[in-house]
């Protein structure tokens, strides 16, 4: 089983960027592949990018196709999201989660999620 903690939202500026840190506990983290999905007001949870366990391959949603970029320090439990150029659109609540069959876009494949962090973006 594996926690994890999401830090770093806040309220910027469209145009800004933002690094999302995904913390996770217990010693298999490396073998669990990551996920961030967002949550918008009315909306349904949407995927937004996934990480193999390695690191070495990942998943993009159209949506944020060269603006985020998802990595992972497996020596430090941490997965990381960095979002720039950011647009108003990308106000949501953002989670991180994690699953050891794939990081693709099935939220129904992970079993553990954080608590989600709230993100801002004004116009």
């Amino acid at each position: 089983q594996v926690q994890l903690v999401e830090s770093g939202g806040g309220l910027v500026q469209a145009g800004a960027s933002l690094r999302l840190s995904c913390a996770a506990s217990g010693r298999t983290f490396s073998s669990y592949a990551m996920g961030w999905f967002r949550q918008a007001p009315g909306k349904e949870r949407e995927f937004v990018v996934g990480i193999s366990p390695s690191g070495s391959m990942t998943k993009y949603a159209d949506s944020v196709k060269g603006r985020f970029t998802i990595s992972r320090d497996n020596a430090k439990n941490t997965a990381y999201l960095q979002m720039n150029s950011l647009k108003p659109e990308d106000t949501a609540i953002y989670y991180c989660a994690a699953n050891k069959i794939n990081w693709g876009p099935d939220k129904q494949l992970y079993p553990y999620w954080g608590q989600g962090t709230q993100v801002t973006v004004s116009s």
